[in-house]
């Protein structure tokens, strides 16, 4: 019963990410989207480092088949939703998701990126190019989901949200 509220979240965070892909901002050659960001977080800490990469990986290839979306979604949001999930899991705190994402996405997804551009996209930019615009958008969704997580805890809503089977910190 478990693993089908998570399957059940990993999909709705998905769709969620697919139909707010018309808002992003963009920062040279990429396209920010900071919503992405803000789903990663909320993913690796409701629902775990995998389930939040497969979310991240279904959101990306959904946006790339309806053209909203690049191959540069890949390496960003997978990233990034990996080390949310991991480093929550690690730490059990709040910020360690928060961290996760913005290292993840903001420098780590963005140097796996140039191999994407290079490859698939013919882009020829350096190979930190991406690290910038990355960052701007990874930091401006875990800002975003810090409000969230923390409006669900103050409500006690993210306790009944949660699905990874341990106590959620008191205090980010």
């Amino acid at each position: 019963m478990k693993n089908i509220k998570k399957l059940v979240f990993t999909a709705s965070f998905a769709a969620l990410g697919v139909v707010l892909s018309a808002f992003y901002i963009p920062v040279g050659a990429s396209k920010c989207f900071p919503v992405q960001s803000m789903l990663n977080v909320l993913a690796g800490v409701l629902l775990g480092p995998s389930y939040a990469v497969c979310m991240a990986f279904v959101t990306s290839l959904i946006r790339v088949v309806l053209g909203t979306g690049s191959f540069l979604a890949f390496p960003g949001s997978m990233i990034g939703a990996l080390c949310s999930g991991l480093l929550y899991k690690r730490f059990h705190r709040f910020w360690g998701a928060y961290l996760g994402e913005a290292l993840g996405t903001g420098i780590l997804g963005a140097v796996a990126a140039y191999p994407v551009a290079a490859l698939l996209l013919n882009a020829r930019t350096a190979a930190l190019a991406y690290v910038i615009p990355f960052s701007i958008s990874s930091f401006a969704g875990a800002a975003v989901s810090v409000a969230v997580l923390e409006l669900l805890r103050k409500t006690k809503i993210l306790h009944a949200l949660h699905l990874q089977g341990r106590t959620l910190p008191k205090h980010p």
